[in-house]
């Protein structure tokens, strides 16, 4: 169990740039209330001094002064507080718990000073943030969020890890979950909790998943999604393969062919591929060659049979190690939109789906540049600008959206699809009256 002295580092820690004596004084008196009160507690307990701490109005000399001082004052607050607190283990933090070189520098000097073989340092982290909230057309773990994650762990391993300072990566997961479901999809979101379990356990960070809900039901005490804590638990100790998607789309009309995956076997052999507890035969059903699984056309016609849309078969790929992987196949058509008029405060794109599953999408001026909050992109950000309504069978643009969009301007919109296909659409908006037609 951790305690730690948490949103108050927005609420009233910032403003010791500008009210040092009242903040550092109410910050001991807080701590030496806590500490006074948990002293007795085991070592199982561990105190945080502040999370996120963040300093309005200083520049990066100052901010760095001022976080040195609170995690300073919190640590001779609490060793002077008596009983177990003499010798328990105590957690600092970055500014903002950000794993930036300078910022975790800063901290390991911090740390050094105080001569105090029971103090942990500690960082947050969600990821590459275009991918993490699915923004710029940030859809995949790819080689760039994968690289992030890779250096960000190296650089805890090196800074503090290496130089004896343990880490606890005291909150990690996706920001994309903070704004509702879909924003990242589910294979790829498996991917990224597969490699940072592993970055964690090679470079010897203690991981702490944040969860505001998303991930465990506390009511009925399970895991939404079992999955997903499959794929955490196994990380721990061991790898699990993946693959290029875990969607295979198969056309609603018309000859089926062949889908290939590509695999990515992170050490591991590939061992069977199943419907249920049935296995399906190498050379007839699919083929395995090298990395590529190719899963044969007719083997595709028969698990789709009358190929009603969505999922219509759901498929295991087993490895020598680690969770399998599972290979939805769906059927789908192109999807459809029509021409609608709403309002700015709530506007719905009448959408077909036909079994697709919405990526991202992308928003254009008909006469030039980026429409919508996100301007440095045309590719806006799933969930907060945009969100798909399946059961509605809509696309709702928010008012985060519409509200940034130009008066009497038209706004082609790009609708990108797990399928790999596009669906046009324009939107304009005059005074709150927002019409849409489709293309």
């Amino acid at each position: 169990m951790i305690i730690d002295v948490h949103h108050d580092s927005w609420q009233w820690t910032s403003k010791m740039s500008t009210d040092h004596d009242k903040v550092l004084d109410r910050f001991d008196t807080t701590w030496t209330q806590i500490a006074t009160a948990f002293r007795n507690e085991p070592a199982q307990l561990v105190f945080e001094s502040v999370n996120e701490p963040q300093f309005d109005n200083a520049d990066n000399a100052r901010k760095a002064e001022l976080l040195n001082e609170l995690n300073t004052s919190f640590h001779k607050v609490v060793r002077a507080s008596g009983g177990n607190n003499t010798k328990r283990l105590l957690m600092l933090p970055t500014e903002v718990c950000t794993p930036d070189q300078r910022l975790m520098d800063n901290l390991a000097t911090t740390i050094k000073s105080l001569h105090d073989p029971r103090l942990i340092a500690t960082v947050h982290y969600y990821g590459y943030f275009p991918f993490s909230v699915n923004v710029a057309g940030s859809t995949r773990f790819d080689a760039q969020a994968r690289g992030d994650l890779d250096k960000t762990f190296r650089r805890m391993r090196d800074i503090f890890v290496a130089q004896g300072i343990p880490v606890v990566l005291g909150e990690y997961g996706l920001l994309g979950y903070d704004h509702g479901p879909g924003a990242v999809e589910r294979g790829e979101m498996l991917k990224y909790f597969e490699a940072l379990g592993h970055a964690a356990r090679s470079n010897k960070v203690t991981t702490v998943l944040w969860d505001n809900g998303s991930f465990y039901d506390r009511g009925k005490l399970r895991w939404k999604d079992a999955g997903l804590f499959r794929q955490i638990r196994s990380s721990w100790t061991t790898r699990s393969a993946t693959a290029s998607s875990d969607d295979v789309f198969v056309p609603k009309s018309g000859p089926v062919k062949d889908r290939t995956l590509t695999l990515n076997l992170n050490g591991t052999t590939f061992k069977a591929l199943k419907q249920g507890t049935t296995k399906l035969v190498s050379g007839r059903d699919y083929a395995l060659s090298g990395n590529r699984l190719t899963l044969k056309a007719a083997t595709l016609t028969r698990l789709v049979g009358e190929r009603s849309y969505g999922v219509n078969a759901t498929l295991q790929a087993e490895f020598s190690r680690g969770v399998p992987w599972r290979i939805q196949v769906i059927s789908h058509d192109a999807p459809a939109q029509s021409s609608t008029i709403g309002t700015a405060g709530s506007f719905r794109i009448p959408t077909q789906f036909r079994g697709d599953v919405l990526a991202t999408m992308k928003a254009e001026y008909v006469d030039g540049g980026n429409a919508g909050p996100t301007n440095w992109t045309p590719y806006q950000q799933f969930n907060t600008t945009f969100a798909p309504d399946y059961a509605r069978k809509a696309i709702r643009l928010t008012p985060a959206f519409l509200d940034t969009v130009k008066d009497n301007a038209r706004v082609k919109l790009t609708f990108h699809f797990w399928s790999g296909a596009t669906v046009t659409y324009q939107v304009t908006k005059s005074g709150s009256t927002v019409t849409g037609t489709a293309s």
